[in-house]
């Protein structure tokens, strides 16, 4: 059963932008945490025309909509249309997208649509390191978010 979210049920701990799968339109995403420290995401806005839901959807219902294909399956965006339910058509592919920015997925070099799921130990540890400093991104969403280049880590 999906949890409903409220925005302040969840900090915001990352916001960036990425290219669409098709390359046609930016998107602008959230990464987040709820108060047991799961790991959510959102797509904020669209450069194109596409409409979307802005439904914070956790990372380990991802994973587990993954998990549910045949292991000799690839990962499309159709995985994740059970998530979305009623919802706009392009949010899934919108979130593989945002999968792939992060290096959750990577394209399958013989079918550019398809994707393999990576470790996601970096990610996690990135997310873990965010949640452990407290951050908290304070965003207007009628504004798309653009954030700074990666900076070397000071550890």
């Amino acid at each position: 059963m999906k949890q409903v979210l409220t925005d302040s049920s969840v900090r915001i701990l990352k916001a960036g932008n990425c290219p669409s799968l098709s390359g046609k339109s930016t998107l602008t995403y959230h990464i987040g945490c709820n108060a047991e420290s799961g790991i959510l995401l959102r797509v904020v806005d669209n450069t194109g025309g596409g409409f979307f839901s802005k439904e914070w959807i956790s990372l380990n219902t991802i994973f587990q909509a993954f998990d549910r294909k045949a292991v000799d399956k690839p990962i499309i965006s159709l995985l994740l249309y059970p998530l979305f339910q009623g919802k706009s058509l392009n949010t899934p592919a919108f979130l593989l997208a945002v999968l792939r920015q992060e290096g959750l997925v990577i394209p399958l070099e013989d079918h550019p649509k398809h994707y393999e799921r990576l470790p996601s130990d970096a990610f996690n540890s990135q997310m873990q390191q965010l949640i452990q400093a407290k951050v908290d991104l304070k965003t207007d969403e009628a504004k798309p978010v653009v954030t700074a280049k990666k900076s070397a880590s000071k550890n």
